[in-house]
């Protein structure tokens, strides 16, 4: 990354997109070049290459590359001394015309925050895939984030759908699925895997020609789980959306998030781990503002949780634990050191892995509880 990071740099006047996988994928690289821009701008200024960097190709192939250049590191210098870093997508590549990055399903919540250092660039969504298969295509890839669709690619593999949230097993296939119904993706690959969930929920939206067009709602998964009460992963979203709308007025936004169902005491309660990228320290929320957002994030959740919370008494209060800057790069790095991907890495939206709690637990600047109860009022039976 430090090795692509300076390429980049050096040929800013002719990057033309600028994109990773996942939208988690490219914070981290804006993230570091925050951390790194001073070596970065020493590499530059100097046309030698920061010793941490070891491996012998990327040495022999920056040091054709490596001129000093005194002038771009000054410019470097003077873009990220400062510590606003809007629009510095477009500050450091003016030709960017669009970012290319997965921000459907769970990755929609970076949007606020890649809108914020790109200065409003289109974002485009161009394949929906994973590391079993690629599925489809995205016809329109410039249009908004909440109005992508996937048309399936049927020679990728054997794709069948089991309807989601009905009784019925059988499974349908793409040619006869139908327009406004909910499936779960089961495919088939020439690499050997037979009828496999990938436990993405799909709803058709209409076909183009043929082939069946998808929007991506949610994993199937559900997060978290007290008692009787499930929230999954849409739900969650969701409500981290809703009460992230208290936020505005005080600039700031939720950059990332994980949940965590605190069983160890009675009554146990979600516990939500936020980092926050405040804009205005002089203007950052208060303790009874981030209270609200539990609140609200109460508020936006399921009848059954709320229930719960009010009637029942078996769900205490929402917790939200706001984390320092930099937590959750920190987890992604302990996971890519236990052998993830780097490309196919996604936040968890739920943990309860020992060390990836201490992690948390141990970065945790304000704790904030829910005030109040939600409302919930309970059904007339006729």
């Amino acid at each position: 990354m430090y090795a692509q990071m300076l390429c980049g740099l050096i040929m800013r006047n002719e990057v033309l997109r600028v994109g990773a996988v996942f939208a988690s994928g490219l914070l981290r690289a804006i993230h570091f070049l925050q951390n790194n821009w001073k070596q970065l701008a020493h590499d530059i200024a100097t046309g030698t290459l920061n010793p941490k960097i070891t491996d012998a190709p990327v040495r022999e192939c920056m040091r054709k590359i490596l001129k000093p250049n005194p002038e771009l590191a000054q410019f470097v210098t003077m873009e990220c001394y400062e510590e606003n870093w809007e629009c510095i997508i477009k500050r450091i590549w003016p030709r960017t015309k669009y970012l290319d990055v997965i921000v459907t399903g769970a990755m929609a919540q970076y949007i606020p925050t890649l809108e914020y250092y790109s200065g409003g660039l289109p974002m485009a969504c161009t394949m929906y895939a994973s590391s079993e298969c690629y599925f489809g295509l995205n016809l329109s890839p410039m249009c908004k984030p909440s109005e992508v669709t996937y048309t399936i690619m049927p020679n990728m593999a054997y794709f069948e759908f089991l309807p989601h949230g009905s009784s019925t097993s059988c499974l349908v296939d793409l040619a006869d699925v139908e327009v406004g119904k909910e499936y779960e993706l089961i495919l088939t690959t020439y690499a050997g895997l037979c009828r496999y969930r990938i436990g993405d929920i799909l709803r058709v939206t209409g076909f183009h020609n043929a082939a069946p067009q998808f929007r991506f709602i949610r994993r199937k998964n559900v997060l978290l789980s007290i008692e009787s009460d499930k929230t999954d992963e849409a739900e969650l979203q969701n409500a981290i959306e809703n009460a992230s709308l208290l936020l505005k007025e005080f600039n700031t936004s939720v950059v990332e998030y994980t949940s965590y169902a605190d069983t160890k005491q009675i009554p146990g309660h979600y516990v939500i781990y936020w980092e926050l990228l405040v804009k205005d320290s002089a203007n950052a929320p208060t303790d009874d503002v981030l209270n609200r957002c539990c609140l609200q994030m109460e508020e936006s959740l399921n009848s059954v949780y709320r229930q719960s919370r009010v009637a029942d008494n078996s769900i205490g209060p929402l917790e939200i634990r706001v984390v320092e800057n930099g937590t959750f790069e920190e987890l992604m790095d302990y996971t890519i050191s236990r052998g993830a991907s780097i490309n196919q890495y996604k936040v968890p939206r739920c943990v309860s892995f020992t060390p990836i709690m201490e992690l948390l637990n141990s970065r945790v600047v304000s704790k904030h509880f829910s005030p109040d109860l939600p409302h919930w009022t309970p059904e007339r039976r006729r």
